[in-house]
């Protein structure tokens, strides 16, 4: 059976169905995109990204970029809980056919990472995938996922990530976790810094338990102390903690005469990283590369976009850190 896509245009008044029914500026016409085949017309299902968001208030900021990306739908919910997942997938895969759920997506945000795991481990848990009846999610809770990627992708600009010696501070928290994460995948030796070294210890067991093979070590990394230690040989330091906190004093930065690339991914002064700006882009100081939060935010939009491009291509697509950082390749510009 032949086919072909072509532009509708339909008369106000009647009724409009399908992608991306739009009113022209002049209010006059309304536009379907459709499917017209050899005996009949088929309208194309509508992108729906369904939007898990476990603070009381939906992220307008989460929902803004949808849109932007190419969603023409967002239903979003807030304060959602991990027990009340399962009727929401249900509803999201028992409304359209297996060959139309790659139009629906869910999307985890929220300011609590922890809760939106859960949130990601309930909503696969509730997929019926013999039965073709499920579909993909984004996992982007407190932007964890897409900000991580953007930090490790501005490293591997300049650093090949095999053979680098990194720092990670502030690795106990969620993007810290997941900087380090992704670095360690790409074969980089770790080290963990947090102010207290037993619970840095504990992120590299569990990171170990994903990639046994990887290169980690945990350090207690006081800002008030002697950092000598903590940065010795490193040649990359990603500063990943608490907004306002710094973590690495402009002393001890220029004191590491091999380090080569500092990331600070906090936007709120006084800044992680002294000496680095919070628009930094690569920018040379004291022979040192810098970026600032944003300076890596430009990227991390852009991958933040593509992963929800990425969930209307199929219904089976699980995006969590690694997936995400996989978009990323070819965006850096």
């Amino acid at each position: 059976m032949g086919s072909r896509r072509c532009w509708l245009y339909h008369q106000p008044g009647a009724r409009a169905t399908g992608e991306s029914a739009r009113r022209s500026r002049s209010g006059l016409v309304t536009i379907v995109f459709v499917t017209i085949l050899k005996y009949g017309v088929i309208v194309d299902k509508r992108k729906l990204l369904i939007q898990l968001d476990s603070d009381p208030q939906p992220s307008v900021f989460d929902r803004v970029v949808a849109y932007d990306a190419g969603a023409d739908v967002v239903m979003s919910y807030g304060g959602v809980t991990p027990d009340a997942v399962r009727e929401m997938v249900h509803g999201a895969i028992f409304t359209r056919g297996p060959k139309d759920l790659h139009r629906t997506a869910l999307f985890i945000g929220g300011s609590n990472v922890t809760l939106g795991e859960q949130l990601l481990a309930e909503a696969c848990k509730h997929m019926l995938p013999q039965f073709g009846l499920r579909v993909s999610v984004l996992l982007d809770a407190n932007g964890a996922n897409t900000t991580a990627a953007a930090a490790v992708r501005a490293a591997a600009r300049h650093l090949d990530l095999r053979s680098t010696k990194a720092l990670v501070l502030g690795a106990t928290g969620p993007v810290g976790q997941r900087v380090a994460l992704l670095l360690a995948r790409q074969g980089a030796e770790v080290r963990l810094g947090s102010r207290q070294e037993s619970k840095a210890a504990k992120v590299a067991e569990a990171l170990r338990t994903k990639i046994p093979e990887a290169k980690l070590e945990s350090a207690a990394a006081d800002p008030s102390g002697d950092l000598s230690s903590v940065l010795a040989e490193r040649g990359l330091v990603v500063a990943a903690g608490t907004a306002g906190a710094i973590l690495l004093p402009q002393s001890a930065r220029r004191a590491c005469s091999t380090l080569r690339v500092a990331i600070d991914l906090n936007a709120v002064p006084p800044l992680g990283i002294e000496g680095v700006g919070v628009a930094d882009q690569g920018v040379e100081r004291d022979g040192v590369l810098g970026y600032g939060a944003l300076g890596v935010g430009a990227l991390k939009m852009k991958i933040h976009k593509a992963a929800i491009a990425r969930l209307f291509e199929r219904n089976d697509c699980i995006l969590d850190a690694e997936e995400v950082y996989a978009l990323g390749e070819g965006l850096m510009s």
